[in-house]
């Protein structure tokens, strides 16, 4: 008897996933006072209750990478996401980006981020790194703290030896469209204007989701809660989560479920080489 590629007859596996938790990459851009106030940050107080809304309509769980440091800042919030179904995953500790840090720093960000996740009760499955590449000792670093997969950005979903790369690509992201920020990034992809109109983004999933379902793939999209600030924008959210909660075809999950079955079906997901 042939097994199934994903469950309960599924032919795609789709998984929501969110980054950026409250004031850290502010932080880092000097766009927020270093030494605070934290823990009202619009995003969350304001944005996030509107995105939890719309996941838990549709039953549609999802995978938050948010910074280590920011846990004990939103805790209610990060404990509220956790008793829904969602996944918390790490998204660096303070939203260093990734590929500017030392050997050193890249370590020691490792280890004081597990720690704190540790004290708050969260043993991290997963990464997302800020900016979206990794370096050359991530992956061993990945290994020695337990982590079970990685979500850069890249092309497909596949097994690496012990680490799961399910990863995103830009045109699946909110912020390519709606951030002015990304103009230069959306001009490299051969986009002009400073944003898209968010039915171009809505269109685009619609196409990729599809996509997924004939291709019987993995596909990560992201939305980032701080973007998500008209009606416009929150009525493609709605219609994307409601897709992913009714379509029968589609297994919507967190990354982290997704990458268990993926390795406890070896026979189905074979590992690639790096």
């Amino acid at each position: 008897m042939a097994t199934e590629r994903w469950p309960n007859g599924a032919k795609a596996a789709v998984s929501f996933t969110m980054d950026n938790l409250g004031e850290p990459l502010e932080i880092q851009l000097g766009l927020w006072p270093a030494e605070g106030p934290y823990g009202t940050h619009p995003s969350i107080k304001d944005c996030l209750p509107h995105v939890l809304e719309t996941l838990s309509k549709y039953n549609v769980k999802g995978t938050y990478f948010a910074e280590a440091w920011s846990l004990n800042i939103y805790a209610n919030e990060v404990k509220q996401m956790i008793r829904q179904g969602h996944e918390i995953g790490w998204h660096a500790y303070q939203h260093e980006i990734w590929d500017k840090l030392s050997p050193e720093g890249e370590a020691q960000n490792f280890q004081k981020s597990v720690d704190a996740a540790a004290a708050f009760g969260i043993k991290y499955s997963g990464f997302r790194p800020p900016g979206g590449t990794t370096t050359e000792d991530t992956f061993k670093l990945l290994n020695k703290h337990g982590f079970r997969y990685v979500s850069p950005l890249a092309d497909k979903t596949a097994k690496r030896s012990s680490i799961v790369v399910a990863p995103f690509q830009w045109r699946n992201v909110d912020a390519f469209y709606y951030a002015p920020e990304f103009t230069a990034l959306r001009q490299s992809y051969g986009e002009e204007g400073p944003v898209i109109d968010p039915k171009v983004f809505r269109d685009h999933l619609r196409t990729k989701i599809s996509d997924a379902v004939r291709a019987g793939e993995h596909l990560v999209i992201l939305f980032h809660p701080f973007l998500q600030t008209s009606e416009e924008k929150l009525e493609v959210l709605r219609e994307i989560v409601e897709r992913l909660g009714t379509d029968p075809d589609i297994w919507c999950a967190p990354c982290g479920e997704v990458v268990g079955w993926m390795q406890s079906h070896p026979e189905t997901f074979p590992e690639v080489s790096s």
